[in-house]
């Protein structure tokens, strides 16, 4: 009787597929962050507090190339405010959601992992862009920063932009892994974006850091980020004030994506859904 309606066998719904999963994690993701007013104002208003402290402190104090610093700035703005989007946010934030049990729940749902990673990756996509937007409008109306001059470089713009996020976004997902306890994440997380910045040429020239910071930083996506971001919003000309006298497009490209893929596969091999010490 239990397996019967109307005399017909019963039919087990069919489990809704990854893609569709994710697509449902991420618009819940979003709705759950539009929520968290604090998070909200903080995440929109720190790469714009930063543009504007620098901005005023530098003004339109010309670099060696003749780049204004708050033209040359802008880049490094919005690549960490990616970062804080996407890595730091999401390393914080999972760890407590670890430690509150949602992501005990979740597992009891049976949502795959990858599910759950890539609903982040549309929510860190959604939230960046509104961040980006904003940051781009006070840049452009408050210091008169032109933005990309024509379709080449707004492609340019969008293709750093989308892999820088979600690079960002599935190393956070794995770093989660790394904090023992929510109240421990920021301490644990923090130290290594302040670094990154600062090595990254974000606050400064990548050519004023001693050689040893730039072959580190080289390492990482952040700084293939803003210098990708740099090709998009500076002149041509500009690309003779890098470190090597070039963007290095297909560098920060290969650089980017495979951070994608490796974030990936550490978020699939170490993703937990309880903390290590339960």
């Amino acid at each position: 009787m239990s397996g019967t309606t109307g005399g017909r066998p019963g039919r087990t719904p069919a489990r809704p597929s990854t893609a569709r999963l994710a697509r449902a994690r991420a618009g819940l993701e979003v709705r759950q962050f539009v929520r968290e007013r604090d998070a909200v104002a903080f995440v929109f208003a720190y790469p714009i507090v930063m543009l504007v402290i620098f901005g005023s402190i530098f003004g339109d104090q010309p670099l060696p190339d003749g780049t204004p610093f708050s033209h040359y700035f802008l880049a490094g703005v919005v690549a960490t405010g990616i970062m804080l989007t996407s890595f730091q946010s999401l390393a914080v934030g999972i760890a407590g959601e670890r430690e509150d049990g949602t992501l005990k729940r979740l597992r009891g749902m049976a949502v795959p992992a990858l599910a759950y990673v890539l609903g982040k990756v549309g929510m860190v996509l959604a939230t960046s862009l509104v961040q980006l937007v904003l940051v781009l409008a006070v840049a452009r109306v408050g210091y008169g920063v032109p933005l990309p001059a024509d379709a080449t470089h707004w492609a340019r713009f969008a293709w750093v932009f989308a892999l820088g996020t979600v690079a960002g976004t599935v190393l956070g997902v794995a770093f989660s892994a790394v904090p023992r306890s929510a109240r421990s994440a920021t301490a644990v997380v923090a130290p290594v974006v302040i670094v990154l910045q600062f090595f990254s040429g974000v606050f400064f020239t990548l050519t004023s850091l001693p050689g040893w910071m730039r072959a580190v930083a080289e390492v990482f996506p952040l700084k293939w980020m803003a210098q990708g971001l740099r090709a998009a919003l500076l002149p041509e000309t500009a690309a003779a004030g890098e470190p090597r006298g070039g963007w290095e497009l297909g560098t920060g490209a290969a650089v980017m994506a495979a951070w994608c893929v490796l974030g990936l596969a550490l978020c699939l091999r170490s993703f937990r859904w309880t903390r290590r010490d339960r």
